[in-house]
């Protein structure tokens, strides 16, 4: 029996309520024990004396563009990066080319993740055929081939019949709904948050609206159908107030806030590194979709994060090809890769009044959380746990050590982040997975 014992630190299992000093044993593949001096008969060891030792890092909300935008990132790659960010499972998005629409499409991935993913991809499979909001896909083949949510992402389910419909088949199914929330008439060509800053820098801006029209309806349809819908990426202090009424309710509603939605404003749009002649920056790089929006808006996600209205943390990683970004601001794609740079991000954050989140809860949000949201636990046992038994997936961090983002030296073919040249706090610094060291920067 091969073993490996992680020796000496502190380790955060959330979903067991341990917070103390002690080695963690894996033994083929599995967790064997937690405990005082529990590793001292290992066969390999690694020594965590002064760094955080936590369950592996579940991503609900990632691009890794396989099939069709292998230019962009590929399984191999994202999952690199994946494995480089702490994260030892990544649940990728269908909007690939061709969509994740049919079980042949899932099969796809889980057998291109078996051949060269360095950690865990489980599919999540469009909501309707081709993403066209037209006709539903054959959403039970798709639960049945592995598919373990239903989304649209990149685009609304805007039909409300259809999505009415998708709730209540996907809810026979056992299956929660993903919707990438937006009002498509409200936000119609807009490029960032409607705000102060795109009107100094002249841009078609997206109302905080626009959301917010959306979840309430979502949550209406979830209401009524007593299926499971979750929101992804909540940008506006309004939306987090929608979801925490219908949690009060008892509405099956949970939702994800993003790395940079806690910690970035639309202010990041006019801190780019290139400005025009008159002295504005359009730093393309923070071109994302939902947009960057207010501190106020960021103070309400970070509130919302602590005080359970908001389930977990994803970080809607979503890499693209230099040309994608290297170009005007209104014809830039939307989207910033995050999988490297989550955990610095998350613990540099100070946002306004609510000042810095705990350790506990950021890890929280990063692993048992997310495995609950999705019911992934119920899937794969012990999923976002150090319990004796569970995935033998570790992550390894050093809280306090400080580092400078290099976006060239990404394991991501994704290049595109507004954090060049930040130096950050706090990084994943060894991720093991299934009893496996996959990265290793000690």
């Amino acid at each position: 029996m091969t073993s490996l014992a992680i020796r000496g630190g502190r380790v955060i299992d959330p979903a067991n309520g341990v917070d103390a000093v002690a080695d963690v044993v894996i033994a083929d593949g599995r967790v064997a024990a937690v405990g005082p001096d529990a590793g001292k008969d290992a066969a390999e060891t690694i020594d965590a004396r002064g760094l955080v030792v936590c369950p592996g890092f579940v991503d609900i909300h990632a691009h890794l563009r396989e099939p069709g935008f292998e230019h962009k990132e590929t399984i191999a790659t994202g999952t690199l990066a994946a494995a480089r960010g702490g994260f030892t499972t990544v649940c990728a998005m269908p909007n690939t080319e061709p969509p994740i629409d049919n079980a042949g499409a899932v099969e796809f991935v889980l057998r291109t993740t078996q051949a060269q993913g360095a950690v865990r991809v489980l599919p999540i499979a469009c909501v309707t055929k081709g993403r066209a909001g037209r006709e539903l896909a054959e959403l039970a083949e798709l639960a049945q081939a592995g598919a373990i949510a239903f989304s649209d992402d990149g685009a609304p389910v805007a039909d409300a019949h259809l999505m009415r419909r998708a709730l209540e088949y996907a809810g026979m199914l056992g299956v929660p709904v993903i919707d990438h929330c937006e009002d498509p008439s409200l936000a119609a060509g807009g490029v960032m948050h409607e705000g102060w800053v795109s009107t100094r820098l002249g841009l078609r801006g997206v109302p905080a609206s626009a959301e917010e029209a959306m979840v309430a309806r979502d949550i209406a349809l979830a209401e009524q159908t007593g299926s499971h819908v979750h929101i992804a990426h909540v940008s506006t202090a309004g939306a987090v107030d929608l979801i925490r009424n219908a949690k009060a309710r008892r509405v099956r509603v949970t939702a994800e806030v993003t790395p940079h939605h806690l910690a970035l404003t639309h202010e990041a749009v006019l801190t780019g590194p290139g400005e025009t002649p008159g002295g504005l920056a359009y730093d393309t790089n923070a071109k994302v979709n939902p947009p960057l929006r207010t501190p106020a808006d960021t103070d309400a996600c970070l509130a919302g994060l602590l005080d359970g209205t908001i389930d977990c943390i994803a970080t809607d990683h979503a890499p693209h090809a230099v040309q994608d970004k290297l170009c005007e601001f209104d014809a830039a794609a939307f989207g910033i890769s995050g999988l490297e740079t989550a955990l610095g991000l998350l613990l540099t954050t100070r946002v306004g009044a609510v000042r810095e989140p705990p350790l506990q809860r950021l890890i929280e949000a990063l692993t048992i959380a997310p495995a609950r949201t999705l019911g992934l636990d119920a899937r794969i046992a012990g999923l976002g746990t150090l319990s004796p038994g569970a995935q033998g997936d570790v992550t390894i961090i050093d809280p306090e050590a400080e580092w400078v983002v290099e976006p060239e030296t990404f394991a991501s073919k994704g290049k595109n982040t507004p954090l060049a040249g930040r130096r950050l706090t706090g990084r994943v610094v060894a991720t093991v997975y299934g009893g496996r060291v996959v990265f290793d920067d000690r």
